[in-house]
């Protein structure tokens, strides 16, 4: 095995590693944000917006992400609406993922006990006051868990944008192969380090779930 390939060639895999860091960390924070307006919306929402996010869940929900990212790199620009490849790959994680992340969302605030909002409303607590004093704190670690599981999974997915050029990690990587000739070397160093990421985001999850949880215990109910 050749190595010296991989160690030739660490510098560009190392900033598509960056590149993909960066994507993965915007995307994250989108999907969060626009799940969580989601899960509002599909909860509170007028009947007839309701109804419309409904529709886009489940078409997201159906779709592979790869059909996704060609439709918004594609088809998108037939109709003059065009994005650069990183927006592009920004954009559809978002869209695909803001969905699961609303599931996610409504489950955990579904599960908690219809009194804890009645002890809201005697307490004269506001929407806003009870969802942060009361439903987060409560609600956050069981959410944890699932919302890493989907970071894992966005992070994985990420991959998928090299076939639009997006110069992230295994873009990098497939143009390393072009010029070092070492499928084998470079494939098994970009998917060590995928596999360190991603372990490293699980353990870090698990510390985070155990700690919320105690905090959780903790609080008056």
């Amino acid at each position: 095995m050749d190595w010296q390939a991989v160690i030739s060639s660490a510098p560009s895999l190392w900033q598509g590693l960056q590149i993909t860091l960066q994507l993965c960390v915007i995307a994250a924070i989108c999907s969060l944000l626009a799940g969580a307006v989601l899960a509002l919306l599909l909860m509170r929402g007028p009947p007839l917006l309701q109804s419309l996010l409904r529709l886009w869940t489940s078409l997201t929900l159906g779709l592979p992400l790869l059909v996704v990212i060609y439709l918004l790199y594609f088809v998108l620009p037939e109709y003059d609406i065009t994005f650069s490849s990183p927006v592009v790959g920004v954009l559809a994680l978002t869209l695909y993922y803001a969905p699961y992340i609303a599931q996610v969302i409504r489950a955990a605030i579904g599960a908690l006990p219809a009194g804890q909002w009645e002890a809201c409303r005697v307490l004269g607590l506001g929407p806003l006051r009870a969802m942060s004093d009361v439903v987060v704190p409560q609600t956050l670690p069981q959410m944890l868990s699932p919302l890493m599981g989907l970071l894992i999974g966005l992070i994985k997915d990420s991959a998928l944008l090299s076939i639009v050029s997006v110069q992230e990690f295994m873009y990098e990587a497939k143009q390393a192969i072009s010029a070092t000739y070492a499928p084998l070397e470079i494939y098994l160093a970009v998917a060590l380090c995928y596999w360190l990421l991603n372990t490293f985001i699980d353990l870090l999850a698990r510390r985070l779930e155990q700690r919320m949880t105690r905090y959780s215990l903790r609080m008056p109910h």
